[in-house]
Parts: structure tokens; C-alpha cells; sequence
């Protein structure tokens, strides 16, 4: 019997709720005016913070009401006035609420309202405006659409401290590709908001502060405008600076460290300026400190991360800033213990985002180890360090695991590492399973820090080997992706480098001819330069050039005639010739250039180039080729004399390049002995 009883009392108690709702809604359409707009402040007190109560208002359709009230021009401004708080007050309900109000088409509406003069009405349109846009399910490309759009907030910044904290909101968080970073710039961004870093307003500081952040990222245009603006007699760089002070709001300070940082990426500001080593860079440490919010220390370490990325003496900087890299060890004990945040509401959202604590360690890890052998020492030697990158290649989480890959690959290119700690933790295990099934920007990560566990000189290449790793590099050589085309083709290339005559012939039987030869004529111009160096690599040592050309000759010779005969890079060409000049060092495979009068005379046009590079590995095919000590050296070195080769050699001996004069010299020899 409860159970039949259960079902009737939950519809009462929704019909209760709905009718009470249905109330406010019916007197929006009341014909007396003065209780329509008393209507719209009772509904405006009923639905502050109820979620409830706002999901009800939309279902029963109060929002076409409102948004019509608003639209009127009958309507008096303060009852528009009222429908635009109401409605800013339902989107800062749910996702949902702002997902249905943007299908009313409650953006026009607003933007529309914004034409009219009455202030409190257009303050009370643009904070509904903020409220909707800042919301992740509204697409903000619908601040574009109308080109007059932007122009008319810009000229409405100067009309009140309300209007300036609400449209700079707005553009910091519509500003999320270069279009939108060029559109802004267009229209004035820069000047109409530079002197808003000086209002008395704290909100307003804050705001514009966040619009040049978003307005720098990665934007040399932006940058290098920002670097010349002067706001009151002071250069912007200044006014960021004095941001940054330890007395200003943590999240002021880390913005404004964002500023600079973006500025400098951009090269707009010098990676040796104090505002960078001295000013930046420190305070972007201390957002790392444990006695700082998750979200300040995640965005402390990951702009870091950024700033240092490419500079080697930032880099050691950071690394001796407040003991950084023993610091950032913390990122992975968090929260440590319940009892260090009293607050439960704060200890519940921190559980849910440590990953992202431990991303961005990862992140900093990666920046700070991308060049210093010391550093990566540091960062090897710090508690659990490669056990804890092990565990981070298989979190659940696609951004935790990319970082964990980011942080092995810097760490990779440390010939003592891969030839300790990455021995002794067998990283090539968890890092072969990543590339088995994984998105392309993680395969292309993983992929390249393969490449630098098969060097020759890594333990762990042989146990790579073992386990099957040719077919998976040779399906990464037929990625639409170019990074992953590269890295699959680098990495075969390191695994044939004074590699056994079965490994090459597995290489080779795996890869395909046709698939060589694709490669060969790749429009990347990477990918083709890292076959060249695999062909190179599988020709080397006599049996193996001997053999592969025995039965891929013909298709060798044809690829290199192609690569000298077009439009290829100095280095292109340069390893195209050294592939020659191993073939010319085969017993039975130099035969195949010496019968192909075509590639003779490629090599004596390349001996007589402007280009030294290309005169060296030219000179040294032929020297390969007229070798005493070799059968038929007479007949070839006849051939060769007539050809006119002897002639540019005797020339060569004078050349002012010492390795070339050198070469030739060491060739002529075989003429005279």
C-alpha cells in the first residue's frame, strides 16, 4: 500500500510547486501595467538563489514574456530594467537555464537593449549578457555576428564603472581564438581599455587585466603593441609589475604574471628583462607554494611552464627559485590530509581536480628538464619522480596522461637517464601500451620519446625490439598526421642504426617498398629527410647494402634520381648523396651507379655546386667509387677520368673549405698510387 500511496503524493506536492510558479507567470500578463512590473519584482525575489524555482519560471515559459516586456517600447524602463535582472538571474541557474534562454533568443534581445540610453537598463542588459556568455554552453562566436556589435560596446565603456567590469567580462571570455584576438584589436581593445588598469574600481582592474591576458596569448600583433602603451606617463609592462606586488589580490598578481609572460613569448619582451627574471618568474613560484589554492597553483605552474618552455637560462632560473622542483613533489600528495582544509565543500572540489594538480607538475617537470642535464638529474632524484610518471601514463584522465608523456620526453633526451632511470623502471613497458590505443596528441608525444628510447646507445632498445614494435611504427608511417608519419619513420631509422642484417629485413618486409617510396615523395618535407635517413641507415655495411639493393635497387636509384632532380632543401639533397656514397661502397651495389650514366653526372654536377655540403658527400661517392684496394677500381677509375671527374678533384685540392680540400685530395691519391 505505501508503495501506491508514494506516486500520488509526489504529484501533489510538484502540482503545489508548479502553481505557485504558474502564479508569477500569469501575472506577467496582467493588463495593468503597474502589477505587471510589481509582478516582475516579486518573480525577480523568489527565484534569487532557488534553482528550483527557476527551472519551473522556464518550463512554463516566463522567459518569451519577459523577453517580450523587454522588448517593448511601451514598456516603461524600469519594468525592462526588472525583465533584464530576472532574466540574469535565471541564467545564473544551471547550464540548462542559460541553454534555454540562448534558444529564446535572448542574446539578440539583450544586445538590441544595449541601443537604448537609459543606464540603469543597458547595465542591467550587460550584466544578463555577461552572466549567459560566461556560461560554457553559449557559443560566443554569437558576439561576432554582428560586426556593429563590437564598436558599440566599446563605446559604451566610458559611460559607467557597471559597464566597464561587465563588457570587459565579456570580452575576456569570447576571446578564445586569433579571429576573435584580431577582431578586438581592430576595434580599439587596447586603447579603449589600457587606462580601465588604473580604475579606482578593483572589479574593473581585474577585468581588463584578464582582457589583455586573453588578448596577448600567443599573439605577436597584440604583443608587440602592448609593449609601447603608456597608461598615465607609464608603460604597461610598469603597470603589470606594480600587479604583481605581494599586497595585490593573488588572483591580480597571477594574471598579471600571465601578461608578461604571454608579451614575452610573444618576443615583444626580452627573456633576460628584469620584469621576466626578477619580477614574473618569481611570482609565478610562489603560486606554487602548498599554501595556495588548487586553481592558483595549477595556473602558477602551467604558466610557468609556458614562460621557461623555450629558454635554457630561464629554465635554471626557475630551478633554483625556492627549492621549485622539490616543491612541485607536493602537487602529488594532494590533498595530503582531511584535516588541512577545514572547509568540506573546498576538500570535496579539490579531491575532484587534484589530476590537475598532478598535470600541471607534469607540465612544469617537462619545461624545466627540456634542456639542462642537471635539472633532469634533479628532477630524476626527487622522491618517486619515475615511479610517479609510470602511474601518470595510465591515469584516467587524457590530459594527466599526455603531461606524464611530455615530462618522459624531456627527460629522454638525457643519455645518462635513458641509460639509468629509464632502464631501471622499464618506462618503455607503460609507454608501449599508451601508443597501442590513444589520441593523436598523445600518440605523437609518446611516439617521439620512443624514438629516443631506440638510440643505439639505450638499454632499453633491445627489449623494444623484442616486443613487436616494427608493425606499430610502420602503421604510424601511414598517419594522415605528419608529426605521426615523422615519428614512426625517425624511430625505424634509429632502430636500423648499426642494427643486424634480420632486424633491417624485418624493417623492410614490415614497411613495404611501396610504402618506402610513398615516403620518399612526402609533401613534409621532415618526413622526407627521416626516410632519406633510414634508407641510409639500412645501407650500411656491405653485405646489407649489397643485399637490399640486390632486390630493391631499381626503385632506389629511380626515388634518388627524383630527389636530385627536384625542388628539394640543401639537406635533402645532402642526404640523398650520402645514400649514393653508400651504395658506391657495396661490392656488387656500386655497379648499379656505375651503369647509370644519368646519376654519374648528377654526382659531377653536385662536386662542382656552390654549396660546400653538397661538394663533400658528392666527393665522397667518388672516392668510394675509385678505391684501389676494391675489384675492377681500374675500370672505374677510367670511366670516371673521362667523365672529367679527374679534373674538378685537381680543383678541389684548392678548395678554402679544409674537410673538402682534405676529401679530394684523399681521392686523387687513389690515382697516383
Amino acid at each position: 500500500m505505501a508503495c501506491l500511496l508514494e506516486a500520488p503524493l509526489r504529484i501533489s506536492v510538484l502540482s503545489e510547486v508548479t502553481a505557485t510558479s504558474r502564479h508569477y507567470v500569469d501575472r506577467l500578463f496582467d493588463p495593468d501595467p503597474q502589477k505587471v512590473l510589481q509582478g516582475v519584482i516579486d518573480m525577480k525575489n523568489a527565484v534569487i538563489g532557488n534553482n528550483k524555482q527557476k527551472a519551473n519560471l522556464i518550463v512554463l515559459g516566463a522567459v518569451p514574456r519577459l523577453l517580450y516586456l523587454l522588448q517593448q517600447p511601451s514598456s516603461s524602463a524600469g519594468l525592462r530594467t526588472e525583465c533584464a535582472v530576472v532574466l540574469g538571474s535565471l541564467a545564473m541557474g544551471t547550464d540548462n537555464n542559460v541553454k534555454s534562454l540562448v534558444d529564446c533568443h535572448i542574446i539578440p534581445a539583450l544586445l538590441q537593449g544595449l541601443l537604448c540610453q537609459d543606464l540603469p537598463f543597458v547595465e542591467a542588459c550587460l550584466r544578463c549578457l555577461r552572466t549567459v556568455f560566461i556560461s560554457p554552453v553559449t557559443p560566443v562566436q554569437l558576439l561576432y555576428t554582428d560586426s556593429t556589435v563590437i564598436p558599440h560596446l566599446m563605446s559604451l565603456l566610458s559611460r559607467s564603472q557597471r559597464t566597464q567590469e561587465y563588457i570587459t567580462q565579456i570580452f575576456s571570455h569570447c576571446c578564445k581564438t586569433p579571429e576573435h584576438q584580431t577582431i578586438l584589436y581592430n576595434q580599439g581593445a587596447i586603447q579603449n581599455i589600457a587606462h580601465l588598469l588604473i580604475s579606482p574600481s578593483n572589479k574593473v582592474r581585474m577585468q581588463a587585466l584578464k582582457c589583455f591576458s586573453v588578448l596577448a596569448y600567443e599573439n605577436t600583433q597584440v604583443s608587440m603593441t602592448l609593449v609601447n602603451v603608456l597608461v598615465d606617463g607609464e608603460l604597461l609592462s610598469q603597470v603589470f609589475v606594480r600587479m604583481m606586488q605581494r599586497d595585490k589580490p593573488i588572483e591580480m598578481q597571477l594574471t598579471a604574471a600571465k601578461c608578461l609572460t604571454y608579451m614575452c613569448r610573444a618576443g615583444a619582451i626580452r627573456t633576460d628583462d628584469n620584469c621576466i627574471v626578477l619580477k614574473a618568474l618569481p611570482c609565478l613560484v610562489r603560486m606554487c607554494c602548498k599554501d595556495r589554492l588548487l586553481e592558483e597553483r595549477v595556473e602558477g605552474a602551467e604558466t610557468l611552464a609556458f614562460l621557461i618552455e623555450p629558454d635554457v637560462e630561464l629554465q635554471r632560473v626557475a630551478s633554483i627559485t625556492d627549492h621549485l622542483v622539490i616543491m612541485l613533489a607536493d602537487y602529488f600528495k594532494y590533498p595530503s590530509s582531511v584535516s588541512a582544509i577545514a572547509d568540506i565543500k573546498r576538500l570535496d572540489h579539490d579531491l575532484k581536480h587534484a589530476h590537475e594538480l598532478r598535470q600541471a607538475a607534469f607540465k612544469l617537470y617537462a619545461s624545466l628538464g627540456a634542456n639542462d642535464e642537471d635539472i633532469r638529474k634533479k628532477i630524476t632524484e626527487t622522491e618517486n619522480m619515475m615511479d610517479r610518471i609510470v602511474s601518470g601514463l595510465s591515469e584516467s584522465s587524457i590530459k594527466v596522461r599526455l603531461a606524464a608523456v611530455r615530462c618522459l620526453h624531456s627527460l629522454s633526451r638525457s643519455v645518462q637517464q635513458l641509460r639509468t632511470s629509464f632502464h631501471d623502471h622499464a618506462v618503455w613497458k607503460p609507454l608501449m601500451k599508451l601508443l597501442q590505443n590513444a589520441p593523436d596528441e598523445v600518440l605523437v608525444m609518446a611516439s617521439s620519446t620512443l624514438c629516443n628510447l631506440l638510440l643505439e646507445f639505450s638499454p632499453s632498445k633491445e627489449p623494444i625490439l623484442e616486443s613487436g614494435v616494427i608493425e606499430l611504427l610502420c602503421s604510424l608511417t601511414q598517419s594522415d598526421s605528419p608529426a605521426l608519419r615523422v615519428n614512426g619513420i625517425w624511430a625505424l631509422m634509429n632502430m636500423a642504426f648499426q642494427a643486424e642484417q634480420k632486424v633491417k629485413g624485418e624493417i623492410v618486409r614490415a614497411l613495404g617498398t611501396e610504402q618506402l617510396f610513398r615516403l620518399l615523395s612526402d609533401p613534409d618535407p621532415n618526413v622526407l629527410m627521416k626516410t632519406l635517413g633510414l634508407l641510409r641507415n639500412l645501407l650500411s655495411t656491405r653485405p646489407h647494402i649489397d643485399q637490399i639493393m640486390s632486390s630493391h635497387g631499381k626503385q632506389i636509384m629511380q626515388a634518388v634520381t627524383l630527389i636530385l632532380e627536384g625542388e628539394h632543401s640543401v639537406d635533402v639533397k645532402e642526404q640523398t648523396l650520402c645514400i649514393l656514397a653508400n651504395i658506391a661502397d657495396g661490392n656488387t651495389a656500386k655497379e648499379l651507379i656505375m651503369t647509370n650514366d644519368d646519376i654519374l653526372q648528377k654526382i659531377k654536377y653536385y662536386m662542382g655546386h656552390s654549396n660546400v655540403k653538397l661538394q663533400l658527400a658528392a666527393t665522397f661517392c667518388i672516392s668510394n667509387l675509385i678505391w684501389n684496394e676494391e675489384d675492377g677500381s681500374q675500370e672505374r677509375q677510367d670511366k670516371l677520368r673521362e667523365m672529367g671527374i679527374v679534373d674538378i678533384l685537381h680543383k678541389l685540392t684548392q678548395a678554402s673549405d679544409p674537410n673538402l680540400c682534405d676529401r679530394a685530395k684523399t681521392a686523387m691519391q687513389q690515382y697516383l698510387a
